[in-house]
């Protein structure tokens, strides 16, 4: 499988195809294909795993494309500005996505949803309960808000980050959340209450914007009506 990824504010990632070869993606990420392609939506996994994912904030159901013809291309888009991040997986251990990150994966990567395994790090950390792992065989592409910046952490080494701006980590990665420590750093530093603890070993994903941050400042300024 041979991919590209076109354009630089909202960009996509063309993927070539050959005869038999599929990708899957959520409801409504393809943005163009060649005919001989086909799509069929089904609830991957099953009814379960289907509501797993819309907890996950992805569609209920699934469409796998699948090529008849070799060098076919298809196309699926990013949503907002930023960056689209090809990840390779071979078979042996996997990445702790973020729910939204998700773009599109060959057939052969598995998609599944979990729970974070503490409940402070679902009910205070700004993501929720649920997050989706990746892994597998195969090429899967996240959407990052803003550029992304991967970071290697030695064992026990750890980072603070905004929950909102970790996009993914790999399996070894320990993800609890702290709570922001003073009075007037909660009241008056601009931040949320709680920052998401990474520690290492391990590589993390982290985007450089928070789109739903930034989604609410311009909400702001939206006059309300009368």
């Amino acid at each position: 499988m041979k991919h590209e990824i076109i354009g630089q504010t909202v960009p996509a990632v063309e993927v070539e195809l050959d005869k038999g070869e599929a990708m899957f993606t959520q409801s409504g990420a393809m943005a163009w294909m060649d005919p001989s392609i086909k799509g069929e939506s089904k609830m991957e996994g099953g009814f379960l795993k289907g509501i797993g994912r819309k907890f996950a904030g992805e569609s209920l159901f699934m469409v796998t494309y699948s090529s008849e013809k070799d060098g076919a291309k298809i196309a699926f888009a990013s949503t907002v500005p930023g960056t689209i991040l090809p990840l390779q997986f071979q078979g042996t251990g996997g990445m702790i996505c973020q729910k939204k990150a998700f773009l599109c994966a060959q057939r052969s990567v598995s998609l599944e949803t979990i729970f974070t395994k503490k409940l402070s790090a679902g009910a205070l950390g700004g993501e929720g309960f649920i997050l989706q792992r990746l892994s597998g065989d195969g090429m899967a592409f996240l959407e990052v808000d803003g550029d992304a910046v991967t970071k290697e952490l030695a064992p026990g080494e750890t980072i603070l980050v905004d929950t909102g701006n970790v996009v993914a980590f790999e399996d070894g990665i320990s993800y609890e959340i702290e709570r922001i420590k003073g009075v007037k750093n909660i009241f008056f530093g601009g931040e949320g209450l709680f920052l998401t603890k990474l520690t290492g070993p391990g590589k993390i994903i982290l985007q450089t914007q928070n789109f739903n941050d930034f989604a609410g400042r311009i909400a702001s300024l939206i006059p309300s009506g009368s």
